[in-house]
């Protein structure tokens, strides 16, 4: 929707690279609306930024130029706004390494260069293109199985201990049709000495998924009923589970060019063949999103007294979700902050902060020139978002639980 009316209107050919990517990526940009005009945006409540601007946040638009280069702006009048951070915040989102790979070209994200042009608009420039990777990529949807859930509310003393009852009733009660996949979360909502009885709750949700409707219906809803009168003082469910519900799952493979037929129908009936690219890709694989060598990392800050606050109070993040897999991309706004990031938020820590990641396949990738890192774990929502493996079943929210999370940050940088 960007790439196709700037090269027919600046007549690029399919070898212009560059030209090419900096369309890519200004389609990147525009691509989830008001995200980059301050729709989700981690420093939303700064001062500076009326927050009544942000209620009705605008759309933003691309001025395109010939080079590749392009401003992003947005219509006068309208709320949100347009700055480095809010044009950061969507290049990182559902990205993963430093190559992005399109049909028509390979646009290189870690040449991206950003610069405040005035209010409301953010230049993009130095984008470099490569060739596209030999492959499309294909969504296939499929169906996965039936589904079921309840959650089990748990209220005021003993909460693990109530929890650990009503989870052995319930694995007894499958003892002999268990669901082919069972998950349990605990979510410590309760307070002590609460005024409320719902500040004095927590839920244990239970997640159930099996080929079978009537494992996952009338099993799960018969034991859950059942227990009622039969299990730990205060018993009761957010909502009495229903039959189960068929989901469906979206996975990503990589076909060639030549297997899919590219035709453009135009507006008097003629239908034109598009032919596939040509050039040889520089990347040696059929899953486009080759690796790029790891830039090398800042000199890091001199050692000084730190403090044990939220990583939020000085870096952004914005989340999203590709498959089964998330990613997280985090970046800070000076060269200093850059410098200590680079260096304390490895993969490793990145693991230690989300203890779901602990024993998943986590990818640091470094964009200096954005002062962003990007983290892609695999396998942290299971079978897509279809399937709801996880609370947060797109991953939207978790760059904001991993900026809530506390590190020694050195004092000049707060």
């Amino acid at each position: 929707l960007v790439t196709g009316p700037a090269a027919a209107h600046f007549g690029w050919g399919p070898g212009e690279y560059d030209r090419l990517a900096g369309a890519v990526v200004a389609g990147h940009v525009l691509e989830c609306g008001a995200q980059a005009t301050g729709g989700n945006y981690a420093f939303f409540h700064e001062r500076g930024h009326d927050p009544g601007k942000l209620r009705r946040p605008g759309f933003p638009l691309a001025e395109l130029h010939d080079d590749g280069t392009c401003v992003i702006t947005k219509h006068p009048g309208t709320g949100g706004f347009v700055d480095v951070g809010t044009v950061t915040a969507q290049l990182l989102y559902e990205t993963a390494g430093a190559r992005y790979p399109g049909p028509d070209v390979t646009a290189r994200l870690d040449t991206v260069r950003l610069t405040q042009d005035g209010p409301d608009r953010v230049r993009i420039e130095g984008v470099r293109g490569e060739a596209p990777p030999p492959t499309l990529k294909v969504g296939v949807n499929r169906f996965g199985g039936f589904r079921n859930e309840v959650a089990f509310v748990l209220t005021g003393l003993d909460i693990e201990a109530k929890a650990a009852l009503v989870r052995e009733q319930m694995t007894d009660a499958f003892a002999k049709s268990p669901p082919a996949e069972a998950r349990w979360d605990i979510v410590r909502t309760d307070r002590p000495d609460a005024p409320t009885e719902e500040m004095a709750s927590a839920l244990l949700r239970l997640v159930v998924r099996d080929a079978d409707q009537a494992v996952v219906g009338r099993a799960l809803s018969g034991a859950a009923v059942e227990l009622a009168l039969a299990s730990y003082p205060g018993f009761h469910v957010l909502a009495p589970p229903g039959k189960g519900s068929p989901y469906g799952v979206f996975e990503d493979v990589y076909v060639p060019h030549g297997a899919v037929d590219h035709v453009a129908v135009l507006h008097d009936g003629r239908r034109v063949t598009v032919p596939p690219a040509h050039d040889t890709p520089v990347h040696d694989t059929l899953v486009p999103e080759a690796p790029v060598p790891e830039p090398p990392l800042p000199q890091p800050l001199p050692p000084a007294p730190t403090k044990r606050v939220p990583l939020g109070l000085v870096a952004g993040a914005r989340s999203g979700d590709k498959g089964g897999n998330a990613n997280v991309g985090v970046w800070v706004r000076t060269d200093d902050a850059w410098r200590w990031l680079a260096h304390e938020l490895t993969a490793e820590r990145f693991q230690k902060l989300i203890p779901e990641a602990g024993q998943l396949k986590v990818t640091r990738h470094s964009l200096p020139h954005l002062r962003a890192l990007n983290f892609v774990v695999e396998g942290i929502l299971g079978e897509g978002v279809a399937a709801q493996h996880r609370f947060d079943p797109q991953a939207k929210a978790l760059g904001e639980w991993l900026r809530s999370r506390h590190l020694d940050i050195p004092e000049v940088l707060l």
